[in-house]
């Protein structure tokens, strides 16, 4: 019998209560590491996850900071500097704090309905599938796996309605500069309502075994998954999923409203200093929007400065969008051309 969904046969039941009767392998990190495609493909697969099965992906993003769903992207990372250096920023629906992404890293999701969802059993897939290396993991809280007090794995949940999945990260060889020069901008300029990361100790894998590599890993993760369900590992391709049924998804993940337009209430404040003097500029943002805003500045320049709060009200907390709304406002002499050129740069570079 083959399913509808994936077209991969169906097993027999398995005696006893265990309920499972296929287990399902994806891994597309060779060919893709564009998180908003695989956060499509992680929810396709969610979405047609079948009675009795288990699903496991394995996949990678390239340079990106995904945030949980509740987290302002602003205060988690430096996103002008991500993106400036090619990297992205994403968000996933689940829950969560703020992780750094890059291809020493690798994460896996399972995927399963309610009945057949056991956090337990799965998280085991991962610690016995780093035995073969000499590395005895165990779990920490909720949502970490630890080897001596050391975090190399953070997990997520999700559920909607009858579907659920569980992913997380694990740090292989990933670079902790890198990490760290994205995550945990300094938030001393802003005050936010939402949900703050806590930092913790972390390890790369390979740090404790050179001969752990993200295709060492694969195939014993694969492994550890046929053994701890005691079924055989049948594997799909990506292809398996009909382009047109990520596209829109894609859209919806890569778009400036879900990473970004989505944050809560919080302030902040931009400054620079000039000739003409010094200027500040103070920012009240609610779902990615300016809705208040002021000015201190001690420019002779007085109405100009005093009319941009008004026309920044209402634009998005985002340079080229605070540079287009400042185009609007009239200049008569050079002062002001040079005033409003200066904070249209002002407001480019550091928003």
């Amino acid at each position: 019998m083959k399913s509808k969904r994936l077209g991969i046969p169906i097993f027999g039941m398995i005696s006893g209560a265990d309920m499972i009767r296929k287990i399902t392998f994806l891994c597309n990190w060779k060919e893709t590491q564009n998180p908003f495609r695989n956060f499509a493909v992680e929810e396709y697969l969610m979405h047609h996850v079948e009675e009795g099965e288990i699903v496991f992906f394995l996949w990678q993003d390239r340079n990106t900071v995904v945030i949980g769903r509740n987290q302002n992207g602003w205060r988690e990372c430096d996103v002008k500097r991500l993106e400036e250096d090619g990297g992205l920023l994403a968000r996933r629906l689940s829950g969560g704090g703020a992780v750094y992404h890059d291809i020493g890293n690798m994460n896996f999701s399972f995927l399963a309905r309610k009945k057949d969802y056991d956090v337990d059993r799965q998280l085991s897939v991962i610690m016995d599938g780093l035995s073969p290396f000499g590395i005895h993991a165990e779990k920490s809280g909720r949502n970490d796996i630890k080897i001596d007090g050391r975090k190399f794995s953070g997990n997520a949940f999700y559920r909607t309605g009858d579907y659920c999945y569980h992913h997380g990260t694990l740090l292989i060889s990933e670079d902790m500069k890198d990490m760290m020069k994205y995550l945990n901008v300094d938030g001393s300029k802003m005050n936010y309502k939402g949900v703050k990361s806590v930092p913790s100790k972390v390890v790369n894998l390979s740090d404790l075994n050179g001969a752990i590599t993200v295709e060492s890993l694969t195939e014993a993760l694969k492994e550890s998954f046929g053994k701890v369900y005691g079924l055989p590992v049948h594997e799909i391709r990506s292809s398996d999923i009909p382009e047109e049924a990520l596209e829109e998804r894609i859209r919806f993940f890569s778009s400036w409203d879900w990473r970004l337009g989505q944050a809560r209430e919080f302030s902040t404040s931009i400054e620079g200093r000039y000739d003409w003097g010094f200027i500040r500029l103070y920012f009240g943002v609610n779902r990615g929007k300016i809705e208040k805003a002021s000015v201190d500045s001690d420019g002779l320049e007085a109405d100009l400065i005093a009319s941009l709060p008004g026309v920044l009200k209402g634009s998005r907390y985002e340079g080229s969008a605070l540079a287009e709304a400042l185009s609007s406002l009239p200049v008569e002499t050079a002062e002001e051309r040079a005033v409003l050129s200066d904070v249209t740069e002002l407001v480019r570079e550091k928003a």
